[in-house]
This record gives structure tokens, C-alpha cells and sequence, in this order.
């Protein structure tokens, strides 16, 4: 555990990556799954026991299809247990990407399917009863008036889309939830919020073992043969079935590297101060809203139950973590929060996020047998249990919806394996630049 007192960071591990979480020492204990030991034939597996996964194995089975999961690590163990836990509007971009590649009739239909998703997240944790500390509001600060100018235009383009959950405030009226004075203002949205991402894929792998899903855990997948039926060949075991579904979206590895190239893994950093008293906790955060900034690489905040700060950010393109992951967020939460710099972390810790060339989610049929979806660029807490459930409509027969998404054109990242990053390291100084002089 990585962690600090009185603004002094101990020792952290050799990679943030492998740090232990405060989601981790706070999530609910389950019966562990086995992993897998001999063959199987089923209707489908899914590759991956993250929110995509389990929502497209959840809805499989409501099907009446026998589904198989197979996780390289436990439940939740990669972007779906380490996130920021922040429940977004929308996708990344908003939505001009979307009029100009499908039209505005199709935009509209992908900006519904977003909100349904949040309506399916509240849903799943209301039919299931899962405890994930679900909780309504957000905003979106702006630390320079001109992105507070973009935050108004954003709230326009959501009231053609029809969604009318938004406001615009002052420097003042922000100051009265938020204690820094570092932004201009911000936009409220009241129909975003924030849970706790780990609990919330427990309670989704405990959904699915109630219906019938057969999941193993510590079960990599190490190759996938496409055909009628497909295979997936793991360490000590193999399933054959009529669907694929990879869900694995920034920890694909070299599953199928065709697929792999057309997103990136950014590394995204995390950490959770110790517990503060409640009058200490009430001049950073006054309201349980989740906060994010509007620069373009971005850092969000919020309080958990118990009265942490939860402080997120630094995203790193290069792929080189910094050793010292709680020395290295300090200054970051202190520019927002210089009144907490005795404030002591008790968990720093890391994990990857996919971004696409274009930030939109990039979902399709591969061969004959594969369906995937990945590179949800930062809003995968509540598109991912939408587009599982899209995947699953897709292997039913009704692949309407995922054809819609289907249409979008995704490049690889230029660069090929070892130059990509280096080549998207270099593009992100532009950005870098735009959020400083905005």
C-alpha cells in the first residue's frame, strides 16, 4: 500500500498498477470462481468479467442461452475495478463526431442508447440490490472562462438532444459546493453522479452466477480460433461455442491484435486520501457531487462515504508510470485543495483506460464469431453495461443497434507496436497547450 502522513509519501510498489486500491480494501467479499479445468461446449463466451462482460452475460442468459465468462484475473480486476467511479452524460466528444459520420438522426438514436445505459446501471442495481454507494450529481468545473464558454455551448447541444439536466454556474454559486478557488464556474448536471466501480461489477458477477452464468476466474484467454463454432483455448482448458464476445477492452493484449490497434491503453492514476472528519470534509466537497475539470486531459474528484477524498488524473501516454505515485498526485490535489496539505493517502494505485482515434466507441462484428466493444475514452462506467447488452442482441439475431455503431470508421494509431505511443505522446502536448491557454 502506497500511502502518506502529514504529506510525507512512504514507499509504493514497483508499479501503481499493481497497487492495492481503496476500492479493493473496501469491496464486498464474494465466493471466489474457480478457474478452468477441461472443456465445454456453451452458446457463448464472453472474454472479460468487467461491466461489458457481465452485462452482455446477463443478458445472454435472460435469453436462455448457456454463457460461459472467462477472466484473466477476479471480477472487476481491470478498468472496471480501478476507474474514478464517475457516472457521465454522453461520450467523449460529444456528439458533432456523431452528426458527421452518421447524421443527426442516428446521432440522436446513439445519444438515447447512452442515457439508456444509465437507466440500465440504476435498474441493475435496483432489481439486483447491489451496494455500490450510487449517488446523483456532477460537475464539470472550468478553471479558465473560456472552457466555461464551451461548457455553455455543450449545455445547448444536449437541450436539441433533449436533455434538459444541465445549469450553468457562477464562480460564486460553484464556490458554494466546491472549496477551491480555482475554477471560473461550472456546468451542474443533476442526471449524472458517481458509485463505487468495484462493488458495482461484484454485484453484477453475483447477478450473473444467481441466473445461471458459469464464470472462471484466473482464466486467461490465450487464443480464440474464429469458425462455426469458435474456440477459446485457455491454460488448462478450452471452450468451444456459436459466440465470441471480447470484453476486454485496454487489457487485450495480444489477443487479437487487429482489434488491439485501434486502441490505445493510457495509463490512469488514482488516489484516496485518509479519512477527514466531517466539518474537514465540508471545505473540499459540500455536496456529494462528482467533480471533474473541462480540460481535455483530465482531473475529477469526489467523497466517498466515509469521508475520502477521491482524487483522480495524470494520465500517462508513454507508458512509464511514476515511481512514486502518491508524491507524484500530491501537488495535483494541492492546487485544487491547498487547505489539505497535511492531508495524509492512504491508497494510490493505477489502471488502463482504452481511447480510440476519434474518443467514439468502436464496436463490430470480427469474422465470423467475434463480437467486441472497447475504447469507451473515459465513459465506461455507464457505456459498458449498454454495449454488453447490445452485444448480446447482436449473437440473438437483432443486431440493429450494434450495426449502428458498426458504421463508424476506426484507424489504427499510427506507429505500429512500438512507435504509437511515442507518436500519441507528442500529438497530446497540442491538448496540453489548449487546456493551458483556454
Amino acid at each position: 500500500m502506497s500511502h502518506a502522513v502529514n504529506g510525507k509519501a512512504k514507499a509504493a510498489p514497483a508499479s501503481p498498477l499493481d497497487a492495492p486500491s481503496y476500492y479493493q480494501a473496501t469491496a464486498h467479499p464474494y465466493a471466489p470462481f474457480p478457474p478452468l479445468d477441461g472443456s465445454l461446449t456453451v452458446d457463448a463466451v464472453v472474454i472479460g468479467a468487467g461491466f461489458t462482460g457481465l452485462s452482455a452475460a446477463l443478458e445472454l442468459r435472460a435469453r436462455g442461452m448457456k454463457v460461459v465468462v472467462l477472466e484473466a484475473g477476479t471480477i472487476g480486476w481491470g478498468a472496471s475495478g480501478r476507474n474514478g467511479g464517475q457516472v457521465c452524460t454522453g461520450y467523449s466528444p460529444g456528439m458533432d463526431k456523431f452528426e458527421k459520420v452518421l447524421g443527426r438522426a442516428d446521432a440522436q438514436m446513439c445519444f438515447d442508447i447512452a442515457e439508456e445505459a444509465k437507466a440500465l446501471l440504476v435498474s441493475r442495481i435496483e432489481n439486483h440490490g447491489i451496494d455500490c454507494d450510487l449517488t446523483w450529481g456532477y460537475l464539470i468545473a472550468a478553471p479558465r472562462p473560456g472552457q466555461l464558454k464551451h461548457l455553455e455551448e455543450w449545455r445547448e447541444e444536449l437541450l436539441t438532444y433533449g436533455y434538459d439536466k444541465t445549469a450553468i454556474l457562477t464562480k460564486a454559486e460553484l464556490e458554494e459546493r466546491v472549496g477551491s478557488r480555482l475554477y471560473c464556474g461550472a456546468l451542474s448536471d443533476r442526471g449524472a453522479g458517481h458509485l463505487h466501480p468495484l462493488n458495482y461489477a461484484i454485484g453484477l458477477a453475483g447477478a450473473a452466477r444467481a441466473a445461471g452464468v458459469v464464470i472462471h476466474e484466473h482464466t486467461p484467454a490465450l487464443s480464440i480460433v474464429d469458425g462455426s463454432p469458435a474456440s477459446v483455448r485457455t491454460a488448462r482448458g478450452n471452450v468451444t461455442a456459436k459466440a465470441v464476445i471480447v470484453a476486454c477492452n485496454a487489457y487485450i493484449g495480444g489477443l487479437l491484435p487487429a482489434i488491439a490497434s485501434r486502441i490505445m491503453p493510457v495509463a490512469s492514476y488514482v488516489i484516496a486520501t485518509e479519512p477527514m472528519d466531517a466539518a474537514r470534509a465540508s471545505t473540499v466537497l459540500r455536496t456529494r457531487d462528482a467533480v471533474a475539470d473541462a480540460n481535455f486531459v483530465v482531473d475529477y474528484f469526489r467523497m466517498t462515504r466515509d469521508n475520502r477524498l477521491i482524487f483522480g488524473g495524470r494520465c500517462s501516454y508513454s507508458g512509464i508510470d511514476p515511481k512514486d505515485l502518491a508524491a507524484n498526485m500530491r501537488p495535483r490535489v494541492l492546487k485544487v485543495f491547498p487547505q489539505l496539505g497535511d492531508i495524509g493517502i492512504d491508497y494510490a494505485w493505477g489502471g488502463h483506460i482504452a481511447i480510440t482515434h476519434n474518443r467514439l466507441p468502436d464496436a463490430r462484428r470480427h469474422g465470423k464469431a467475434i463480437y467486441y466493444t472497447q475504447g469507451y475514452s473515459g465513459q465506461g462506467v455507464v457505456l459498458s453495461g449498454i454495449f454488453g447488452k447490445m452485444m448480446a442482441e447482436a449473437v440473438a439475431g437483432d443486431a440493429s443497434r450494434f450495426d449502428l455503431f458498426a458504421k463508424i470508421r476506426h484507424a489504427p494509431f499510427p506507429g505500429g507496436p512500438l512507435l504509437r505511443r511515442p507518436a500519441l505522446t507528442v500529438g497530446m502536448l497540442y491538448y496540453r497547450m489548449r487546456d493551458l491557454l483556454s
